[in-house]
């Protein structure tokens, strides 16, 4: 069964139709790398995933389960979103870290509020917040950031930033993990070293979702592609179906230009 389906996601602002009756789907441990010109409508479709855009018409369903149904009111309350909202990690352009928390603070935030919500939470206190501050500590070691769980972000690389924000994101145990041009806002030497912990939750299966202008890097990891072309998928396959055998000419020829235009 698919972790994830997605049915005919429409979305409009006013009267521009942005997404067009997307439709996929994907495995559990499977990496899909949504790919397209500046526009094509991917970053507004990862959104809608997230539930920070409300889809216009459509369904996602996560582990065989409507989390979502345009049609259906029961599903498109505030509280049912905020609560089916935990579905998702979602890693974004910008860092978005709290500048006054150090990097194992932005990590455990989240965390320690929802366990705060929790029965039981004042009377284990002490020994809830230890657990989290290990689970903590683990996971940015997990990012290669063992060493700087005190730092403050103004002492870290925009690299260093964004892997704790990846860290932050897999703290919440996320079913499905988002990346939304996750290197955009790097220098390109600093690129390589958040790749390079998305290829290594790649080859750990972990279920992924990622918006990316990196072609070659979608082309390595990925086990799906999906193109868009104004708000339509119009590639949908492995990459050696999108990156060797395109069906459209427009996506030929862009894959065509990304790729002159990097040699």
């Amino acid at each position: 069964m698919a972790i994830l389906e997605v049915e005919k996601i429409r979305k409009d602002f006013g009267s521009l139709e942005v997404l067009r009756d997307v439709s996929f789907s994907l495995e559990k441990g499977e990496t899909l790398s949504m790919i397209g010109a500046s526009g094509s409508g991917k970053t507004t479709l990862l959104r809608c995933l997230n539930f920070l855009e409300r889809p216009t018409a459509g369904v996602i369903r996560v582990g065989g389960e409507v989390i979502f149904d345009a049609a259906d009111p029961a599903t498109t309350g505030e509280s049912e979103i905020r609560r089916r909202r935990m579905h998702f990690g979602m890693v974004f352009q910008s860092f978005n870290l709290f500048p006054q928390y150090t990097a194992l603070q932005n990590v455990t935030l989240a965390r320690e509020l929802k366990e705060k919500e929790q029965p039981g939470y004042k009377e284990h206190k002490k020994e809830i917040l230890h657990q989290i501050r290990e689970e903590g500590e683990a996971v940015l070691d997990s990012v290669g950031l063992k060493e700087k769980v005190d730092y403050y972000p103004h002492q870290l690389s925009g690299g260093q930033q964004q892997r704790v924000a990846i860290a932050r994101a897999l703290m919440m145990k996320p079913d499905i993990l988002c990346f939304d041009e996750p290197t955009s806002a790097l220098d390109p030497e600093l690129t390589g070293e958040v790749l390079k912990v998305i290829r290594k939750l790649a080859g750990q299966r972990t279920t992924m979702v990622i918006v990316t202008h990196e072609m070659q890097f979608a082309r390595e990891v990925s086990d799906k592609i999906l193109f868009l072309d104004s708000g339509l998928v119009t590639e949908y396959g492995t990459p050696e179906d999108v990156f060797e055998r395109p069906t459209q000419e427009r996506t030929r020829q862009f894959l065509e230009r990304y790729f002159e235009d990097k040699r």
